[in-house]
């Protein structure tokens, strides 16, 4: 079993409370829109991280984060990737292949909207963890946590982190 911080649109922006989700995870997976390399690089010095970047990150982060990051968790197979749209409205880039090899767990960010909902055409959870960042249009920070056990997603929390400065 693997216990996941999952966050998105950090734009620059790490803090304590963070910190302290990111620490209580056995790994965390950060969905775009890093910002400063310092806050992946913080990440990294307490738990293994997986990642992707976003539209606003630096040609630096483009070259330590894929544009598309698919794996599997134990027996969940996982694709995260900046801009995907949602279930009935995926990003073109992506339509052809999700639909012809979709993953069991598909996360984006980008919309700094938090959202979970199946996908029942493609039997398939989508996960945007919305904006754990102080600079977008949401008004509070969140993430998401949930567990890992085998094949099995289970435990999904919603973290809300406070109000944006």
């Amino acid at each position: 079993m693997k216990k996941i911080l999952l966050l998105s649109d950090t734009h620059s922006h790490i803090d304590n409370t963070i910190m302290k989700y990111v620490r209580q995870a056995d790994e965390v997976w950060h969905a775009g829109d890093i910002g400063d390399l310092s806050v992946t690089d913080t990440i990294k010095k307490e738990k293994p991280l997986k990642g992707v970047y976003g539209n606003i990150d630096s040609a630096e982060a483009r070259l330590e984060f894929p544009l598309n990051n698919r794996f599997f968790c134990e027996g969940v197979d996982v694709w995260i990737t900046h801009i995907g749209g949602y279930p009935g409205k995926y990003n073109q880039a992506i339509r052809e292949e999700i639909n012809t090899n979709p993953p069991k767990l598909f996360i984006c960010g980008h919309s700094h909207i938090l959202k979970v909902m199946p996908d029942n055409k493609l039997n398939l959870i989508h996960m945007n963890p919305g904006a754990a960042g102080v600079h977008g249009f949401h008004q509070i920070r969140t993430m998401l946590r949930f567990e890992i056990n085998g094949d099995n997603i289970q435990n999904l929390e919603v973290i809300e982190i406070g109000k944006r400065a």
